[in-house]
């Protein structure tokens, strides 16, 4: 009963905690979009997020969970962002069992299947092409095996900039390395493998850093370092945002970022992890399938 207490008392802080986080982006994102009176797009209505209750389908009488997706469109920086949350539980269906043990170790998991996930969801997709989409997710993840917390954030520029890279990449492994020099260097190399796309061979942009199943045996220090990967979001790409948002753009550069999200919707579709898990557990499929621009384009 002690451990029982304890791990719903680190579900909630860790919902919370994702929560807290969702709040101070989009406060954040809104107030950019507020300061933008330079540029293309300054014109346009200051983009706000328009928030919209998520719930997981359920039995009669059931409750599976939800969240809480935040959307952002046609704004000043912003051509679409999404923010989302959500806190889900129950039972996983066969199919989502078997994407969770095919490289896990879960042996309780086929006998029972119950499962209890929180996390936080962004990707921003921007209207200048010289400023680069973004993606970044933190989650706990708990079974009746075990528990563990994974995410992590990329750089999806369509017109890379080595300047934009190397400072991404410095925060980044700022916040790793205040809890362990070796974070960084794994979860950078972890990142280039999982965002690679095998059919086009080549990544899907410049990195960062992704784990999963990190667990240490220590709860508080693994949500430590889960917590300041979602606190390096916002210094790592808004100081790029604010020393590019006024630059002027062509449009050849805009053809190069509808192009560069084609690339990203391949991904997405094909081979990312959590757009599969979302709609295997029947998650609503507009709040997994938010990671899509509002406009890509194939050669």
């Amino acid at each position: 009963m002690l451990f029982t207490n304890k791990m719903k008392n680190e579900k909630k802080r860790a919902s919370s905690w994702f929560q807290e986080l969702r709040d101070k982006i989009i406060n954040n994102f809104e107030t950019l979009e507020d300061n933008q009176i330079h540029g293309k797009f300054s014109k346009n209505i200051k983009g706000k997020f328009i928030k919209q209750k998520t719930i997981r389908p359920a039995p009669a009488n059931t409750d599976w969970g939800g969240g809480e997706m935040a959307i952002m469109r046609d704004g000043r920086l912003f051509e679409k962002v999404g923010v989302n949350i959500s806190t889900v539980f129950g039972s996983l269906s066969k199919e989502a069992v078997n994407m969770m043990t095919e490289k896990r170790n879960l042996p309780n998991l086929q006998n029972n299947p119950s499962f209890w996930a929180s996390g936080i969801s962004l990707v921003a997709h921007m209207q200048n092409p010289l400023l680069p989409a973004i993606h970044m997710n933190t989650r706990m993840f708990w079974t009746e095996d075990t528990w563990w917390f994974g995410g992590g954030s990329d750089l999806n520029p369509c017109i890379e900039d080595e300047v934009d890279t190397k400072y991404f990449h410095k925060v980044q492994k700022q916040f790793c390395d205040k809890h362990d020099s070796k974070l960084y260097p794994e979860y950078k190399l972890w990142a280039d493998r999982y965002f690679y796309i095998p059919h086009r061979k080549r990544a899907r942009g410049v990195g960062g850093i992704f784990f999963d199943e990190h667990n240490t045996g220590n709860w508080e220090k693994d949500f430590a370092f889960t917590q300041d990967v979602g606190r390096a979001f916002l210094p790592a790409f808004t100081g790029i945002i604010e020393r590019k948002k006024h630059l002027d753009w062509t449009s050849s550069d805009k053809e190069k970022q509808l192009l560069h999200r084609g690339l990203y919707t391949e991904y997405n579709l094909i081979y990312d992890r959590g757009t599969k898990f979302g709609l295997a557990t029947g998650h609503d499929p507009d709040a997994v399938l938010m990671s899509l621009p509002p406009i890509a384009k194939w050669a």
